[in-house]
């Protein structure tokens, strides 16, 4: 699935909505990771058809059921742990590794062990409990997230009375990492052009899939089986009771709204305050997801180049109807004549990465700024740097060539959580024409991206399901309407799964809403965590 948080600058007023340092996370759209995309018309802009015969789902899904209310026997040892506590390398925090059951079926089978870190409430006020956290991906770094931003950045009236916690979930960062490819390898893995224009350029992007797919079966494959967003759910139960927490307290954005939901839809019971931002809709298929997040990032396109178009710096024209047409011719020059960038590693910058880069900066239309001038470095100077910087923050690869586990452990988790998309490239090629309606400039190369999970070595554990949570506390779920990575509509679906969810609507662009300088979704949200006050019903800000 494609999916991720965009980073946060650190807070400051402002009228302009911020984005996040620190780490980036899912609901990536990762052209060359696993493919399991998500989106849907928004309010305010025309509802695409392409969208609407992807939904054409099963009319019954089977529900999510509960867990029994009582701990089975075998996993009394893991809910028991005391989990010990140590300085970490980042001063006010604190570290620990908790065990889990590497298989929950046959919990002898072995462990996983999860990193762990957490910053104590600071006060004043009366401490609530633990405030998980976890910032998207799958395969960003929950740890990473807190102890760059959420443990430092989120209000200092959360901050006083939660302990601020996060647990990389299995798989991930510092919890037995999936490691595909090397920076060497994956450099050349990002820059496989994925809008083949023959059978050679197929079987090219054919063989880049089996190759990652292959190596990651090769490095990481008894626990490939077990990283499903349903076991890493249960693993946060496990840390509740770990922590001391009668009920779960818990902030995810993007794919971390699904791990949410689905520990809502297991311990029902035991939810405390639950707030999802930039939901997913786990009643969808992953071709549905995929093509309905294509349209996600088409609905973004149009702000931007509305927005564009308005600037004396646009390099891509002065109507909004010429920004996407001579976008797409830029890229198509990028197919066969790649620009300089200066990169050390002789890295120059193709229509792949290219894409990767606008894509990178949809996620937050702080960034447009940035994107207009790396557009117009590459378009008129012939200099791809910054196109090519944007691209490196989208895949978290550092000035030494090294990448996170980000995409490794996306596709990890995707192909797992869902059948794949496409089982051949004919698929794709039959697909095409609904992705390019969802997306004209976009919809080739992200249909392509969605071939990833066909040559994954281990079949799906996964399917499409409803998620009720019947008896669970309120839980606020977060939808923005123009969000490129998670579209609104599908904040509306989980809203009217869960039974107990409230939507808080925020209208205007980027990915996620919490924390982005909307004083009304932060007040909203912040009363909600101190005081249990769930929003009032269709709660809508800007």
């Amino acid at each position: 699935m494609y999916i991720r948080s965009c980073p946060r600058r650190p807070r400051k007023p402002s009228r302009t909505r911020r984005t996040r340092t620190g780490t980036a996370l899912r609901v990536l759209a990762l052209p060359l990771a696993a493919a399991l995309a998500v989106s849907a018309c928004s309010p305010g802009s025309s509802t695409s058809t392409a969208g609407a015969a992807a939904r054409a789902e099963p009319a019954e899904l089977a529900e999510l059921a509960a867990l029994p209310k009582s701990t089975p026997s075998a996993l009394a040892p893991y809910y028991e742990q005391k989990l010990a506590w140590r300085s970490c390398d980042v001063p006010g925090f604190q570290c620990a590794t908790m065990k889990a059951p590497l298989d929950y079926a046959h919990p002898g089978a072995g462990d996983v062990r999860l990193a762990v870190s957490r910053r104590k409430a600071t006060g004043p006020g009366k401490r609530l409990g633990s405030l998980l956290v976890n910032p998207g991906g799958p395969g960003a770094s929950a740890v990473g997230y807190l102890q760059s931003y959420a443990g430092i950045g989120y209000p200092v009236g959360v901050r006083a009375r939660y302990d601020m916690v996060a647990v990389d979930p299995r798989g991930v960062a510092g919890s037995q990492p999936v490691e595909c490819l090397d920076g060497r390898r994956m450099d050349a893995y990002t820059q496989t052009d994925t809008t083949p224009d023959d059978r050679r350029e197929t079987e090219g992007l054919v063989e880049a899939y089996k190759g990652f797919t292959e190596a990651c079966g090769a490095h990481a494959a008894p626990l490939l089986r077990h990283v499903s967003t349903v076991e890493a759910a249960r693993d946060m139960d496990i840390l509740r009771a770990a922590l001391g927490d009668r009920r779960l307290t818990y902030v995810g954005a993007s794919y971390g709204t699904l791990l949410g939901a689905t520990y809502a839809g297991l311990f029902p019971d035991r939810v405390g305050r639950l707030v999802l931002d930039g939901a997913l809709d786990p009643s969808l298929s992953a071709r549905t997801l995929n093509l309905e997040q294509t349209a996600g990032f088409e609905t973004a396109f149009r702000s931007f180049a509305k927005d564009c178009a308005r600037r004396r710096d646009c390099p891509l024209g002065r109507r909004q109807s010429e920004v996407g047409p001579r976008l797409k011719a830029f890229f198509g020059t990028l197919d066969g004549h790649a620009l300089p960038t200066g990169d050390p590693d002789h890295r120059r910058l193709g229509e792949a990465l290219a894409t990767t880069g606008v894509i990178a900066a949809m996620y937050d239309e702080s960034s447009w700024e940035q994107l207009r001038a790396a557009l117009t470095a590459a378009i008129e100077d012939k200099d791809g740097a910054g196109l090519l910087a944007l691209s490196d923050s989208y895949y978290q690869r550092d000035a030494d060539g090294r990448y996170t586990n980000l995409m490794s452990a996306n596709a990890a988790v995707n192909c797992l959580d869902l059948p794949a998309s496409f089982a051949t490239p004919e698929q794709v090629e039959q697909a095409l024409p609904s992705f390019e309606k969802a997306s004209p400039v976009f919809g080739k190369g992200l249909a392509w991206a969605s071939l990833n999970c066909a040559y994954w070595p281990v079949g799906p554990t996964g399917r499409p399901h409803r998620i009720t949570a019947k008896g669970a506390a309120p839980i606020v779920v977060v939808g923005t309407t123009r969000d490129p990575a998670t579209p609104y509509r599908w904040a509306r679906s989980l809203t009217r799964q869960l039974s107990s969810a409230r939507l808080l609507t925020y209208v205007g662009d980027g990915h996620t809403a919490y924390g982005r300088g909307s004083g009304c979704i932060d007040s909203t949200i912040n009363a909600y965590l101190l005081h249990g006050t769930p929003p009032t019903p269709k709660k809508r800000c800007s």
